[in-house]
């Protein structure tokens, strides 16, 4: 009996796998006809041009194969590309970090109960829509606008930069970690605008907490630091690995960073589309590679996973 009972409630969990699994591939199907449709051709003509030497004639591209010759001068030739890639990958992994943080602060604070919470919550998504591309290129390409954010900041009388730099150089910290530490001060705006769907993500996971772990926790004198740790943190592990991945794939969308500067006036410019493919490559090889890292990271350490 006991045995049956056993076969039946791993029935029961493979059912219920089988249905999310289901559901969760239906969900993203229009993204997967989209991206068969429209991006596997462009990839393809994109990887082709990264192995050969592109020219432009009046009758189109004429593709000549020169083998990794675009990757050896990306690595070996060109003295800005190894150095840009090094620096934005160091800004991928501490932004991520600080805006997987931020998040989940500000998360645990906008699911506490208290008067005005709807405006809050909008508040807090704001940047999401701010930060879009349609406002972001009138931001950009409005010198009216461009002229008033350049005059907040110059007319601004408190540099909040300066302040925590001769704050931490007192305390002691390295040279690296000091300049990490300012790097995302200096760019909190950015963080913040770049924060707003994983506040959702996180906040959706502690609404699905029950009340009544908490009340038996309080019953057994767990405290709020306790409860953090042994409810809340263990039940939206699963949706840490979503918001790492969605971070970085974000931060690799931007078209504003220094690296995918370079690509494109290497193609735009100087008309090299085998040497700016060839970068682009590597640039979304790596990301690849460090999402799979992330992910295999959490998946030993048991986040992410499926606690049903």
């Amino acid at each position: 009996m006991s045995q049956l009972s056993r076969d039946i409630r791993k029935n029961h969990r493979m059912n219920i796998k089988t249905r999310r699994a289901i559901s969760g591939y239906l969900f993203i199907l229009p993204f997967i006809i989209g991206f068969l449709v429209f991006m596997v051709r462009p990839l393809i003509n994109s990887l082709w041009m990264s192995f050969s030497t592109v020219e432009i004639s009046p009758s189109g591209f004429t593709n000549t194969w020169n083998g990794f010759a675009n990757y050896i001068k990306a690595f070996t030739v060109d003295p800005d590309f190894t150095r840009m890639l090094t620096e934005e990958f160091t800004k991928i992994l501490t932004h991520t970090a600080a805006i997987l943080v931020l998040s989940l602060v500000v998360a645990i604070i906008l699911n506490q109960k208290f008067k005005g919470r709807p405006f809050v919550r909008a508040v807090f998504f704001l940047p999401v829509i701010l930060s879009s591309g349609v406002l972001v290129g009138l931001e950009t390409n409005n010198s009216l606008m461009s002229s008033i954010a350049d005059a907040m900041k110059k007319n601004s009388n408190f540099q909040m930069s300066d302040s925590v730099v001769a704050i931490l150089r007192l305390s002691g910290l390295g040279a690296g970690i000091l300049d990490i530490v300012v790097d995302i001060i200096s760019e909190v705006q950015d963080i913040v605008m770049s924060s707003g769907i994983q506040i959702i993500v996180f906040l959706t996971g502690l609404q699905s907490i029950p009340d009544s772990l908490y009340e038996a926790a309080d019953m057994e004198g767990c405290t709020k630091w306790e409860s953090f740790w042994k409810i809340t943190f263990p039940m939206i592990s699963p949706l840490l690995i979503v918001n790492i991945i969605y971070s970085v794939i974000d931060f690799f969308m931007k078209t504003d960073s220094n690296i995918m500067n370079k690509i494109r006036d290497t193609m735009v410019i100087y008309l090299d589309y085998g040497f700016s493919s060839a970068m682009a490559w590597v640039y979304f090889v790596l990301v690849i590679i460090l999402i799979g890292i992330c992910a295999l990271i959490f998946h030993r350490r048991g986040v992410g996973q499926d606690h049903v």
